[in-house]
């Protein structure tokens, strides 16, 4: 998604209020390409750029954005979760040893993986997104 959210109408147009701190948050999120941040690289990022912001409401708006669609979040373990500031279909290389996650793009994984037949699904569900993680060991 290319809307600008740290443009008051866009955030509003997305459903969100613009809050300063939400507008804040927006700007180091999006204003960078795309990344991958936990709440905890952000809060540092923000505090770093003299935004005043608790973690608490780091975590909500990583939310409240991920419900809007304008992120992606990916779990690689129970505790570790990342905000992926690039929505489209994708997989991710998840560097054990130092904690980095990089982009895998769609094509590039088996297509069998991204194409589960729906008869392998429990009744009454249907596919959302394959999600990837390719854990490795080593440089990063």
């Amino acid at each position: 998604m290319e809307t600008d959210l740290t443009n008051v109408e866009n955030m509003r147009a997305v459903g969100l209020r613009p809050t300063r701190q939400r507008l804040a948050l927006a700007r180091l999120l999006f204003g960078h390409g795309n990344q991958h941040v936990t709440a905890e690289t952000l809060f540092e990022r923000a505090q770093m750029a003299g935004i005043k912001v608790s973690l608490a409401t780091v975590y909500n708006t990583l939310h409240q954005f991920t419900d809007a669609g304008l992120l992606r979040q990916v779990m690689v373990d129970t505790p570790r979760s990342y905000f992926d500031t690039n929505i489209t279909d994708h997989h991710h290389f998840y560097f054990e040893d130092t904690g980095k996650i990089a982009d895998i793009p769609h094509d590039r994984i088996n297509q069998q993986i991204n194409d589960i037949s729906p008869t392998i699904l429990p009744a009454g569900t249907s596919l959302s997104r394959v999600d990837v993680v390719v854990r490795l060991r080593g440089a990063e």
